[in-house]
C-alpha cells in the first residue's frame, strides 16, 4: 500500500512540514510513503481545448496535448492507493496552483467520461482507457491559513475529489496556523489525517469518511448557496433542499429522490455528461450559422488583444 504527500507550500514551511508529519503517521500505519512538492513542478493551467475529450471519445485514449509535467503528477497519483494534499488557503481558497490542477483534471478524469470512451473503443476498436482512471482511490486534504478566511476551501477540495469519485477521507482546514509547527495539538491532528489515509487505503471498497461531519448529510459540506426563494443548494454535491436551525445545529434536508442527480454518484455524472453533449451538439450547430459567424467576425474587427512588447 503506498501513500502519496503533495505539498502546495513553499520548502520547507509549515504545508510541507505538516505533509511530512501525516505521511509519518500513514508509515506507522504500514504504508509506503512518498513526497512531492507542486512547486518543483512545471503545470501549466488548461487551455480548455477540448483536446481530451475528443481523444477520449474518437477512441484515442485518455490524453492532454499540454506538454509538462502534469501526466508525471497524475501518474503517481493513480500509482497510489491514497493521497495527501497539503494546501495553503489564498484569499478564502486553494491556492491557484491547486486549481489548475482542478482545471486538468476535468472532464478527462471524470469517472463516467472514461466508463463511456472504455466502453466505445470495446465496441468500435478504438484504444481502450488504462484501467487506473476508473479505479477507486482514497484522498485526504489538508488546508493551512493564516487567519480564520477559509470558507470556501474545503469546498475546493470536495470538488478536486469529485470528478474522479474518488472516496474523501478527511478535509480539513487550520486557521489561524502561521505558527502552526509550535501547535502540538494541530501537529497531533495531521498525524492522525494520515493514519486514518493509510488506514482506510488498505481496504478501498469499505474505506469511509474519517471527518467531522459537515452540514450537508451526503458529502458534509459546509458551504450552500441560498436562493431567494429560500431553497439552498449544496455547494459540493448540488442537492437541493431546506435549512433548518434546530436545538443550535444547522440540519440540511432535501428530497431523496435527488440523490440520483448527486454530482459525486455515478448516475449524476452521466446525467451532467448526457447534458453537456446536449448543450454541446446545440452550441455547435449555432456556430456553423452564417449569423454566427458574421458575429464573431465582428467582434475580430472591433478590437485586438493588447501584448507585451
Amino acid at each position: 500500500m503506498k501513500i502519496l504527500g503533495i505539498s502546495g507550500g513553499t520548502l520547507n514551511g509549515a504545508n510541507d512540514c505538516m505533509c511530512k508529519e501525516a505521511l509519518l503517521g500513514a508509515k506507522e500505519a504500514g504504508a509506503e510513503v512518498e513526497f512531492i512538492r507542486l512547486l518543483d513542478l512545471d503545470i501549466q493551467h488548461c487551455t480548455g481545448c477540448k483536446a481530451c475529450v475528443m481523444g477520449l471519445f474518437s477512441g484515442r485514449g485518455n490524453m492532454c496535448v499540454i506538454k509538462d509535467d502534469f501526466q508525471w503528477l497524475l501518474d503517481k497519483m493513480l500509482d497510489a492507493d491514497g493521497i495527501l494534499f497539503s494546501i495553503p488557503i489564498f484569499e478564502k481558497c486553494a491556492m491557484g496552483l491547486f486549481h489548475t490542477i482542478m482545471d486538468r483534471f476535468g472532464p478527462r478524469m471524470g469517472r463516467t467520461n472514461n466508463m463511456a470512451a472504455d466502453h466505445i473503443a470495446q465496441e468500435k476498436g478504438g484504444k481502450r482507457i488504462d484501467p487506473r482512471y476508473m479505479q477507486d482511490k482514497c484522498i485526504s486534504y489538508m488546508a493551512i491559513g493564516g487567519s480564520d478566511w477559509a470558507t470556501q476551501v474545503q469546498c475546493d477540495f470536495s470538488l478536486h475529489a469529485l470528478t474522479p469519485m474518488w472516496k474523501m477521507i478527511d478535509c480539513e482546514a487550520f486557521r489561524w496556523s502561521l505558527g502552526i509547527l509550535a501547535d502540538d495539538e494541530k501537529v497531533a491532528r495531521a498525524h492522525q489525517i494520515g493514519v486514518n489515509l493509510a488506514t482506510q487505503a488498505k481496504n478501498i471498497e469499505t474505506a469511509t469518511w474519517q471527518g467531522e461531519d459537515g452540514v450537508c448529510p451526503h458529502c458534509h459540506s459546509r458551504n450552500f448557496y441560498i436562493e431567494l426563494s429560500n431553497q439552498a443548494v449544496c455547494g459540493t454535491c448540488g442537492m437541493r433542499g431546506v435549512l433548518t436551525y434546530e436545538d443550535g445545529v444547522y440540519k440540511f434536508d432535501f428530497p431523496k429522490e435527488q440523490l440520483k442527480h448527486a454530482h459525486d454518484t455515478i448516475s449524476g455524472q452521466f446525467i451532467h455528461s448526457d447534458d453537456i453533449q446536449a448543450n454541446e451538439a446545440e452550441a455547435g450547430a449555432k456556430a456553423r450559422s452564417d449569423e454566427y459567424k458574421q458575429k464573431v467576425q465582428r467582434y475580430k474587427d472591433f478590437i485586438s488583444a493588447t501584448k507585451p512588447a
